[in-house]
């Protein structure tokens, strides 16, 4: 898996994770999705947003995605999950375009049992690596999950 989180791409996501108002670990997904296929991209994202839910302990009926098209403080691939009742943050992710597919960046609150919810998303197929925000270094903060 190392292979599919290169070292820059590793650093840049568990920079993002350090000292802020909540401790946060991250998931790297790759896809095989290039730009045209935004649908699909969009449904994956859908679908490991409601599994990252799940671990948080929220059924994911009761969040939603939101994506701030009305907001200039997010980019046009940038979205959050969050709960219906009071928008309370549970997930937050980046779709960036690299070498020609599409990995997928989320972050959630640490108390999220990383091994678990990387463990039952490659259940469901998905290619990923996690990233623990309270390593040391972006080379500790690497985890795989379990073949």
């Amino acid at each position: 898996m190392s292979e599919i989180l290169d070292s820059d791409l590793r650093r840049r996501a568990w920079e993002l994770l350090q000292p802020g108002e909540i401790a946060l670990d991250g998931m790297v997904v790759h896809t095989a999705f290039d730009g045209s296929q935004e649908t699909r991209m969009h449904q994956a994202t859908v679908e490991l947003g409601d599994l990252i839910a799940e671990h948080a302990g929220h059924d994911p009926a009761d969040t939603f995605v939101y994506s701030g098209t009305d907001d200039s403080e997010f980019a046009s691939n940038q979205h959050q999950g969050l709960t219906l009742d009071d928008e309370s943050f549970v997930w937050e992710c980046q779709q960036l375009l690299r070498d020609g597919s599409f990995d997928i960046v989320f972050y959630f609150e640490a108390d999220v049992p990383l091994d678990d919810l990387l463990v039952d998303a490659r259940e469901e197929g998905y290619e990923l690596s996690g990233i623990r925000g309270d390593a040391d270094s972006p080379d500790d903060a690497l985890v795989t999950p379990e073949p």
